[in-house]
């Protein structure tokens, strides 16, 4: 039975009607796919019997499970408000009691001289071991204890390891236990395993059918731990495979008049003069990636190759170094930023450093106007352009280059998968650089990028001081907006951030747009304070952008607009109000627009009262740490990997199971096993293959290219 075959409806199973449907679906349970893959979230051991032994030896509340003998029965409390007392033994004869609230009518049923099976948490109190919290079932009259273990195992929630599954208003545990036996009986026993039998046996993994049983129902804990092994391993495999056939296709694809020995990147003229002009060294870390970087464009394959460094390290530098080895063999080169601003800055960047050395620069971005756009575009089909830095614009249907060798895309984070292929398709051999500054975690760059070689720039250039965090409440800002004073009287500058731009009815928080009338009138009026905002057109938050870097402006009233690429050496001071209202990533972002000079540097992360339980724990990283992948992993733990690679919102990483934050080990051999597989056996990557086509039909939804072709 493939994949497709269970998203039938989940009233298909027996006993199944439409109101358990309704509840059901609630729960986000729509399909017979969806309840197999309800895994329990804990379990209950039934199948060990302990007696009441283990409940003396501590005060905590310990959970029982043993036949017990029914010794008496009382009622306490004054009528109409009376409780029963039901008073038994364990096979030692240690006595406890069942305090039973609101249950009064077991009276009925817990019959003096009747042994039960017993599941329940006991504790001491009042000097005996009592519990209100239990289930039991009457095993048969005459039963003695030497034969309840057996006669319990006859009953459906006894005498094994029982599931314990999240639940939904409606739903009860007997409810999803008997949904869930019915979908095992009825579907699963027919379910293709999707691991093949190679893997699966040099791992030691069930199939499908026995793994989903044994997740659900298991017969003891080692078969349980193997279940979910081998379901944890299912989906990571699946997603590695994805990412190794990404890679071998792009790999084995050959550029243009590559030879099997690569070809010259050129005589390195070029970044010779470059270096040498720069008035300063490049770090060993540039060195180190240059050099990789420089190995990959040499190549007879294309590059794919991520680029990691936190803010400061000069990976902008090492991408301009990277378009001259690119130029010097005749190709160009298309870097693509994720908004306006950011490539303005680094379109006046290449221009100051990169002109001089003959290279032709253009920038292309949606605010180019009709007539310029259109010469533009002409040049660059032309060959009359070296190297184009764009936004969004670049993957425009009419962009076309004569000899697109070279993709840089910055801030990859920030752009959808599609937008990337799109650009890729301009030229599926091209080389493929891409840049983000903030890192992505080791278990991150072996799933959403694992067909990408990494890079790191692990250090940053000599001089830099870390920058000064300090957290401050709302109400003492005024400490805050002493210090900014001083600092802005020294000839500095400052950044406030604010999470929205204009006042909200239905927000209390901070906005741009009233603190820059607050800052500019009040606080700071010896001061000249800008304002700056994704609403304002290209040409406004330019010319601002530009007055506040030539000093003319002193404070920067702006949202998070001004988190990637705003490099001012002079800045000195972040503040950032509403705080917790960010995300780590965005905090570090933000907080590495100062520090990039010869001063020392301060962020004020301004936080409200109204604290949440994630949003504290932001803060105090932000407090402990400026190392970006220090933050960048706790970030994976507190966001989860979807959000923090910004495929969420695709469903690109639909693990059901999986943890990405506690099994790297497993993910590591699901890799291994992956790549082994494409290694020794290529010819399963070829579509007309029907083994593959069935796995990839079994797969996952993944596309082949989402990065990088």
């Amino acid at each position: 039975m493939f994949q497709a075959e269970l998203k039938q409806p989940v009233s298909r199973l027996q006993g199944i009607g439409p109101k358990t449907t309704s509840v059901l679906s609630s729960a986000g349970i729509i399909t017979i796919d969806d309840i197999l893959k309800h895994y329990p979230r804990t379990y209950e051991d039934r199948s060990r019997i302990t007696g009441f032994a283990p409940a003396l030896k501590t005060n905590e509340a310990v959970l029982i499970n043993t036949p017990a003998l029914i010794t008496g029965q009382e009622f306490f409390g004054r009528p109409p408000k009376q409780t029963l007392k039901v008073m038994l033994e364990d096979a030692s004869g240690i006595p406890a009691s069942l305090v039973c609230f609101g249950r009064n009518f077991l009276a009925d049923k817990l019959i003096p001289g009747r042994i039960i099976i017993l599941y329940g948490s006991f504790q001491n109190r009042f000097n005996e071991l009592q519990s209100s919290a239990f289930e039991f079932e009457l095993l048969p009259p005459e039963t003695t204890f030497d034969e309840a273990p057996e006669a319990a195992s006859a009953l459906p929630d006894f005498g094994r390891i029982l599931p314990v599954y999240p639940l939904t208003a409606g739903l009860s545990q007997k409810m999803m236990r008997k949904a869930i036996a019915h979908a095992l009986d009825e579907w699963a026993v027919n379910i293709e395993t999707e691991l093949p039998e190679s893997i699966r046996r040099r791992y030691g993994l069930m199939t499908k059918p026995v793994a989903l049983r044994q997740i659900h129902f298991p017969d003891n804990e080692t078969d349980r731990e193997t279940a979910e092994k081998t379901l944890k391993f299912e989906e990571l495999f699946h997603f590695q495979l994805a990412a190794a056939r990404r890679s071998y296709k792009r790999k084995s694809a050959r550029k243009p008049g590559a030879t099997a020995a690569g070809f010259s990147t050129g005589n390195g003229r070029l970044e010779a003069e470059l270096l040498g002009k720069l008035g300063f060294k490049l770090t060993a870390a540039q060195m180190r990636v240059l050099e990789e970087i420089k190995a990959d464009i040499s190549s007879e394959s294309p590059m794919s190759r991520m680029l990691q460094g936190d803010v400061g390290s000069g990976k902008t530098l090492v991408a301009f170094i990277a378009a001259l080895q690119t130029v010097e063999r005749g190709g160009q080169t298309a870097f693509m930023a994720p908004t306006e601003l950011l490539a303005r800055q680094h379109a006046d960047n290449a221009s100051k450093l990169l002109t001089p050395l003959g290279l032709r620069i253009a920038l292309l971005t949606g605010g180019v106007k009709a007539e310029q756009r259109r010469h533009l575009l002409e040049a660059l089909s032309a060959g009359e352009i070296d190297l184009v830095i764009g936004t969004h614009a670049l993957f425009g249907e009419n962009v076309a280059f004569k000899q697109l060798s070279l993709i840089i895309i910055d801030e990859q984070h920030r752009f959808g998968v599609m937008q990337r292929l799109a650009l890729s398709g301009k030229n599926s051999t091209a080389d493929l650089l891409l840049m983000t500054a903030t890192p992505i975690p080791r278990t991150l760059a072996m799933t959403v990028f694992g067909d990408l070689d990494v890079s790191t720039i692990d250090e940053l250039p000599p001089g830099r001081t870390p920058v000064e965090t300090h957290l401050a409440a709302i109400g003492n800002e005024r400490k805050v907006y002493d210090f900014v004073r001083r600092e802005l009287s020294a000839g500095r500058q400052a950044y406030f951030v604010y999470p929205l731009i204009s006042r909200s009815d239905k927000s209390s928080l901070k906005d741009a747009e009233s603190m820059f009338e607050a800052l500019r009138t009040r606080h700071f009026s010896g001061f000249t304070v800008g304002l700056i905002h994704s609403r304002l057109d290209e040409k406004t938050k330019k010319d601002i952008m530009d007055r506040f870097r030539a000093g003319d402006i002193q404070i920067i009233a702006a949202t998070s607009v001004v988190e990637v690429g705003v490099d001012v050496p002079n800045a000195t001071c972040m503040i950032i109000e509403h705080a917790e209202r960010f995300g780590l990533s965005a905090l570090h972002q933000l907080r590495g627009r100062v520090g990039r000079g010869e001063h020392q540097s301060y962020a004020f992360l301004v936080y409200s009262e109204d604290l949440t339980e994630t949003g504290t724990a932001r803060l105090k990283i932000m407090k402990q740490s400026t190392d970006g992948f220090y933050i960048a992993e706790e970030d994976l733990k507190i966001r989860g990997p979807g959000d923090l690679s910004g495929a969420a919102q695709s469903g690109f990483l639909p693990f059901n199971i999986a943890n990405l934050n506690t099994d790297f080990e497993l993910l590591k051999t699901a890799r291994t096993a992956a790549s082994d597989l494409v290694k020794t056996d290529a010819g399963l990557l070829q579509p007309e293959n029907s083994a593959m086509r069935r796995l990839l039909e079994i797969c996952p939804p993944f596309s082949d290219d989402l990065i990088g072709g």
